[in-house]
């Protein structure tokens, strides 16, 4: 049992309340490492790319002849010890680092963000989550009303395109919603931000943690 930070956008009041799910006692930190490592190795691009020496343009005319000129021997413009010359073993844009760990031990690295998230008193659950239009200044206001400094996570029920115009521009927020969330976007910010209902939705996707024996 745990005991959430509640905050109404129309009242302005603060709460809590208790938020019963079997997430398990033990945080799994080496879960989480494997989770993190995935998701930042997903988003490499891979885009450094050298020129080898049949990609680079020009002629391949001897620049001088072989003898008696008492330079050294050049065969042509494209050898890797000329400036602009081509690259010898450089990084080549074939490699890919995406990889993917087993969808069940993604659900447990999220059930795991979530407890340490509860455990830590870094939830707040947020009723009225809702705007007419998008408004930066309503939701700037919200976050000082939660009293909330650093990075920020929204986790939404179901899409808002409202609330997620609202958050776009600022640098430290993301909006999520709770049937895409995972363990990194969990542990990348400071603070979660839930509609009444993601957090429920949350522990629905990942299941009850096993007993300890």
């Amino acid at each position: 049992m745990a005991q959430v930070t509640t905050y109404d956008v129309k009242s302005g009041a603060n709460g809590s309340r208790e938020f019963g799910a079997a997430l398990g006692d033990n945080i799994l930190y080496r879960t989480l490492k494997d989770a993190v490592v995935m998701y930042q190795s997903n988003q490499r691009q891979g885009d450094a790319h050298t020129k080898n020496r049949s990609e680079l343009a020009g002629h391949a005319k001897k620049p001088w002849k072989q003898k008696g000129t008492g330079r050294a021997r050049a065969g042509d413009r494209r050898s890797p010890l000329w400036v602009g010359g081509a690259t010898v073993f450089g990084p080549r844009n074939k490699r890919r680092w995406n990889y993917a760990l087993p969808h069940r031990q993604k659900l447990v690295a999220l059930r795991s963000a979530l407890a340490g998230k509860l455990q830590d008193d870094e939830v707040r659950e947020v009723a009225n989550l809702k705007f007419a239009q998008p408004s930066a200044k309503s939701a700037r206001q919200l976050l000082a009303g939660c009293g909330l400094e650093g990075s920020v996570l929204v986790i939404l029920s179901a899409d808002d395109a409202n609330v997620w115009k609202s958050f776009r521009n600022f640098p430290k927020v993301s909006v999520r919603t709770a049937r895409e969330a995972n363990a990194y976007d969990l542990l990348a910010h400071k603070w979660l931000v839930v509609q009444p209902g993601a957090l429920e939705a949350l522990v629905a996707r990942t299941g009850e943690a096993p007993e300890a024996k």
